[in-house]
């Protein structure tokens, strides 16, 4: 099973602070022993939402909002796509990641795959 795992943003990401190199360091340990697994697909880190924009299409019409934007509690920081056997897997490394991250907060979402639709 494919989740996606996503980092909630924080002041210090909004901010484009970069992390200190202690936690560089711990976060290289954890990617290698994550992908050594075979779980990690991919990662990044995403830049803030001050270097974005969001594009809507509503009746119609086109809208695109610069940001930054001010909801940050519905903002992502950066991403991780397992391939886990189980929820209850990709929570226990979501876990792991946030302990070397010290605090945080992550969405897990499944990731639609081809025998979830009916056949046609």
């Amino acid at each position: 099973m494919r989740i996606l795992g996503l980092l909630k943003a924080d002041r210090h990401a909004e901010a484009g602070t970069p992390p200190s190199p202690e936690l560089l360091a711990k976060m290289g340990k954890f990617m290698e022993e994550i992908g050594r697994a075979g779980v990690l697909v991919a990662t990044d880190a995403l830049q803030p939402s001050s270097a974005g924009a969001r594009v809507r299409l509503a009746n119609g019409q086109l809208t695109v909002t610069d940001g930054p934007f001010t909801e940050s509690k519905e903002l992502v920081a950066s991403y991780a796509m397992f391939q886990v056997k189980s929820m209850a897997e990709a929570i226990e490394w979501t876990r792991r990641f946030l302990e070397v991250l010290g605090e945080g907060e992550c969405e897990l979402r499944p990731l639609f795959e081809a025998p979830d639709f009916p056949p046609q």
